[in-house]
């Protein structure tokens, strides 16, 4: 990408997270993947990993005052599971897509090409990154205010569907009060060499079989099953 083309893309991304940066080196490190440094040799500045590092710290502090406040009655322990829920890769990967970051990142061809979980991770970083390019750039109030538009209106979603729990949790917390069962697993099946196993389970209330997941690990296979049978249920 040209440097004409680049300027034009961080005067668009700045409308979009509605941040005029002072200096824009900030917001060019935060959507550069290491990769396109690799294949770009005269780009003169950083890739977004220590932009990163810097605003998952300024996230964690925002969402947790936030979180402090919001939540009075909260256990420490329910807090912090919130809070995971709200910051973990999928939540931040999905509000970098919300905003169309994933159209401004400088990466490789290679990269560029990577889907599913590995785009994820890059957007869920560069979501980060932005962050800490916010507060280097404008301070803290910024910053709190990026994440306060981004992230916090899917709290209330967290805390009512208990998206916070881990799906197995869910489903037998949820099994609980609506049939009175704790729910039990039974591995159906396992397949492949030792190194690389595939593991499918069933997750049974009684003798009814509710849903199936499949998973690297009997434990990864139940709670694709529970994920399943939330939705089965429509809990």
């Amino acid at each position: 990408m040209s440097e004409v083309n680049i300027a034009d893309s961080l005067n668009k991304l700045e409308k979009i997270i509605s941040v005029q940066f002072k200096d824009k080196i900030h917001l060019t490190s935060a959507i550069t993947h290491r990769s396109y440094l690799n294949e770009n040799r005269e780009a003169d500045w950083e890739h977004n990993e220590r932009l990163e590092f810097l605003g998952d710290a300024v996230l964690e502090l925002v969402v947790t005052d936030f979180l402090f406040d919001k939540y009075p009655d909260k256990p420490e322990g329910e807090l912090t599971a919130v809070r995971a829920a709200l910051v973990n890769t999928v939540s931040l990967a999905a509000a970098s897509e919300k905003l169309g970051i994933n159209d401004y990142l400088l990466m490789s061809k290679g990269e560029s090409r990577d889907e599913g979980r590995a785009r994820q991770y890059i957007l869920a970083n560069a979501f980060e990154a932005i962050i800490g390019a916010i507060y280097q750039d404008q301070g803290y109030n910024e910053a709190q205010k990026f994440i306060a538009g981004a992230l916090f209106p899917r709290t209330e979603e967290i805390v009512e569907k208990r998206l916070w729990q881990d799906p197995k949790s869910r489903f037998q917390e949820l099994a609980q009060e609506n049939v009175s069962i704790t729910p039990t697993y039974e591995t159906l099946s396992q397949e492949g060499p030792d190194h690389d196993r595939v593991f499918t389970i069933g997750v049974y209330l009684r003798k009814e079989k509710v849903a199936e997941g499949t998973g690297r690990s009997k434990q990864e296979g139940e709670q694709a099953a529970a994920e399943a049978a939330l939705v089965a249920k429509g809990w």
